[in-house]
């Protein structure tokens, strides 16, 4: 099914609905066809899981930066480094930034499946060996891919240190000591660009299907996870 199908048929929906003005106002039906059927964009090429804004407020690009995450409650500081990565290495760089986390994990899983924008469904499993959770997200690199609508993170609190694989399809990456993850990301060729934004940071729609809501649930059985 084509990304277009999918933004037609099934649980697409806007992630900045709360703006009064939409870039996909007013499209025709060819403006709307010609602009999701756009996957590449110069050297980055896009999963099927979102499309920018039909405006172009931001370009796709790869890259990373640095970023801090603020605790409201407790006022701790965390560094962060955001990614975009091109569909044709992601999954490859996701799983080698898993390395440094050690042999058991905990996973969590985020589904926006059938929930209204900007809001998801956590579902966790803790001490999950490192070689099979990785198999299995190969298994399901489909899902994780194309499905606007799923995220995965992936942590180890005794270190502590975490890796989001969000449903846009960024790499995020929350620890004090980050120099490993940036000499993984440089062996991919992703290059910091401390003025790179990100498709999160304008309008932008994500696209999911029945079969990727089966999908999940095949995933989530996988990974020993009960609702």
């Amino acid at each position: 099914m084509s990304f277009l199908q999918r933004f037609k048929k099934d649980s697409t929906r806007d992630s900045l609905a709360t703006k009064n003005i939409s870039s996909f106002e007013d499209l025709s039906e060819d403006q709307l066809e010609a602009h999701l059927g756009v996957k590449r964009y110069g050297s980055f090429i896009l999963t099927d899981a979102v499309r920018p804004s039909y405006n172009l407020e931001v370009v796709p690009s790869a890259g990373y930066r640095h970023d801090v995450y603020r605790d409201r409650e407790t006022g701790v500081e965390i560094p962060v480094l955001m990614a975009a990565a091109s569909r044709e290495v992601i999954i490859d760089l996701f799983i080698d930034l898993l390395d440094p986390l050690g042999e058991s994990v905990d996973v969590v899983l985020e589904s926006s499946h059938d929930q209204t924008a900007g809001q998801h469904l956590d579902m966790g499993r803790e001490h999950i060996d490192l070689p099979v959770l990785k198999s299995t997200l190969y298994d399901f690199e489909d899902i994780l891919l194309d499905d606007g609508c799923t995220g995965l993170a992936v942590l180890n609190p005794r270190i502590p240190l975490e890796i989001q694989f969000d449903e846009h399809k960024l790499l995020i990456v929350y620890g004090q000591d980050l120099s490993v993850f940036e000499d993984t990301l440089a062996d991919y060729g992703i290059s910091r660009s401390d003025e790179i934004r990100f498709i999160t940071e304008a309008e932008h729609v994500h696209s999911s299907s029945d079969e990727f809501v089966d999908r999940f649930q095949q995933l989530k059985y996988r990974m020993g996870i009960d609702d």
